[in-house]
């Protein structure tokens, strides 16, 4: 496994993603992660699978210090006191003292960050997160939150897969030293079919999911794919044995042309032009 650095938190750089993983599904996916090498796993408040991450987290049995464990406030729980009853909530449903990684995962346009970052960074003061971050942030938003964080952001969250550009928000997300993990970074597997990901893929003797990822890393991402089935879990942590070159790097970032987002929920923020 290799690992992305940022403001001291130690980012294993392929996660396992579990929105929409329910119930028995999702403790058995990240209990075979685990017991194959996986070690980050990300969940939020909003995915109502913390329980599950946590009882699937015990179930594998080894050391909790080993594994990075991300979640996440949603937007209607950015007031202060919405904020520790949510961050509260999510640490009994893991059956955790702390996570490591806490983010805002979408703004609330009408809670300023002097009051939504401030709650963010109580938590890492008072011990119940070792590092925090945000999700879906633009550039705007970045910088703004930035002005007033008494903490790093260690991260922004963002969807990333070759058939978006997200340059520009990358490029201020490494300005202010974060980490950029990528969500549904094979695009919800959309890329089967994308004929230049599969023609990379076998000179490599590899599929067009793990040429995506493996493109996400070589960009210094840090990808967390979602899948329950444990070959495709395996396939998903294969991508750390073969490279691809400057040419075939820059043949997958012309789909970028492409910009399609997949998630667009109504609170999304004005996203940046490209």
């Amino acid at each position: 496994m290799q690992f992305v650095d940022a403001h001291g938190a130690h980012i294993p750089q392929i996660g396992l993603g579990t929105m929409t993983l329910k119930d028995d599904v999702c403790v058995k996916a990240v209990k075979a992660a685990l017991d194959m090498g996986y070690t980050h796993l990300d969940t939020a408040a909003f995915y109502a699978n913390e329980r599950e991450v946590g009882e699937g987290l015990r179930a594998w049995g080894g050391k909790r210090e080993d594994v990075f464990v991300t979640t996440k406030v949603r937007e209607n729980n950015l007031s202060p006191e919405n904020f520790n009853k949510s961050l509260d909530q999510s640490l009994t449903n893991l059956k955790l003292p702390y996570v490591d990684l806490l983010l805002i995962h979408w703004n609330n346009k009408d809670i300023p960050f002097s009051v939504s970052v401030a709650a963010l960074c109580a938590a890492k003061k008072d011990g119940r997160a070792k590092h925090v971050g945000v999700a879906n942030f633009t550039t705007t938003m970045l910088d703004e939150a930035w002005a007033v964080t008494t903490e790093p952001l260690v991260c922004n969250q963002i969807e990333m897969h070759p058939y978006i550009n997200q340059d520009t928000v990358v490029a201020a997300s490494e300005k202010h030293g974060m980490a950029v993990v990528a969500y549904c970074p094979i695009a919800r597997g959309k890329l089967e079919g994308g004929d230049a990901l599969e023609r990379i893929g076998e000179a490599h003797g590899k599929s067009a999911a793990q040429v995506s990822l493996r493109y996400l890393i070589q960009r210094g991402a840090v990808p967390i794919p979602r899948t329950a089935t444990p070959a495709h879990q395996k396939a998903n942590l294969d991508v750390f044995d073969f490279a691809l070159s400057d040419a075939e790097m820059a043949e997958v970032k012309k789909l970028n042309a492409a910009n399609m987002r997949l998630i667009t929920p109504p609170q999304s923020p004005v996203w940046d032009i490209p």
